[in-house]
């Protein structure tokens, strides 16, 4: 079987020219992972030889060259570093535009989540899983990068509009009046009127829902690496709304331990009158599903 015809049936579901966008996408990340690893061949090479100029060093510290040598092999160690890094987010932006084509097939009409297809809720939470386990993690280029909009913790700009098929938390009204802050997906944003068309991602008979800006809040675009930008996360005793595990709803909660790992979650104590001191057990929660909350903290 061709490789063409392989992704043709990997994609199900696509038309022929978004088959088709996929797999000249596909060859093209198939190239760039061949560049990686050619990338890491060359750059274990040189870390070799490092470690052998470091051992010649200690048997015979009186020569200098040693010293000059490993100079340009640190050198040469960073170019590798660089390179590696940005061949790897060519890869990172390729993954997302096949995910966005994907994405944007799931949206057109007959290919949603319908009554008829609505995803049983233990598929659906391991989607929403998913989705923030494959969120883009930010690496900054330099020391000297900013952490963007979006990122962790760090809110939208001030005019910023989310897109449609972005996830964002909404806030509705149900059948008994009592208002709740939902996930749900954009379907559009009206410039004219400044409100959002959204979806509850959860929500069979799909139900459109017509909210102004102040009830629709964006969702982090990427993860941030407490390693190299902590000040993106939300520190302890933090308010925020997260989402409560096995739901699609947010709720008012306290950080108690933010990520220590790009890979961690948060550790959040969700606000609860059924617990003595007001809060449930700590809970782990994405980045992606914690978001700052405007209201004060309850007295």
């Amino acid at each position: 079987m061709q490789k063409s015809e392989t992704n043709n049936t990997f994609f199900t579901g696509l038309s022929n020219s978004e088959s088709l966008i996929i797999n000249e996408k596909m060859r093209e990340f198939h190239q760039i992972l061949s560049q990686i690893n050619e990338e890491v061949n060359r750059s274990e090479h040189n870390l070799t030889n490092i470690t052998k100029t470091h051992e010649r060093m200690q048997t015979e510290p009186q020569k200098p060259y040693y010293k000059h040598k490993l100079k340009g092999l640190y050198k040469t160690a960073l170019q590798d570093t660089e390179s590696e890094s940005d061949i790897i987010r060519k890869a990172l932006d390729v993954i997302h535009e096949i995910r966005s084509v994907v994405k944007s097939r799931q949206r057109k009409p007959g290919h949603g989540f319908t009554k008829e297809t609505a995803i049983r809720r233990g598929a659906l939470m391991k989607m929403l899983q998913q989705n923030a386990a494959t969120l883009p993690l930010f690496v900054p280029k330099s020391s000297e990068d900013t952490t963007p909009p979006l990122c962790g913790a760090m809110g939208a700009e001030a005019q910023y509009a989310a897109k449609m098929g972005d996830l964002v938390a909404a806030l509705v009204k149900g059948n008994d009046g009592d208002e709740n802050w939902i996930l749900a997906e954009v379907v559009h944003y009206n410039h004219s009127s400044n409100k959002y068309e959204i979806d509850d991602i959860d929500e069979e008979q799909k139900d459109r829902h017509i909210l102004s800006r102040r009830r629709v809040l964006p969702l982090p675009l990427m993860r941030a690496n407490p390693e190299t930008d902590p000040d993106a996360l939300f520190p302890k005793d933090t308010l925020v709304l997260a989402l409560y595990p096995q739901t699609t709803c947010f709720y008012r909660a306290i950080i108690q331990d933010p990520p220590k790992t790009a890979q961690q979650e948060y550790q959040v104590l969700f606000e609860d009158s059924s617990y003595s001191d007001g809060y449930s057990p700590p809970l782990s929660v994405p980045q992606r599903y914690v978001i700052a909350c405007k209201e004060s903290r309850k007295k």
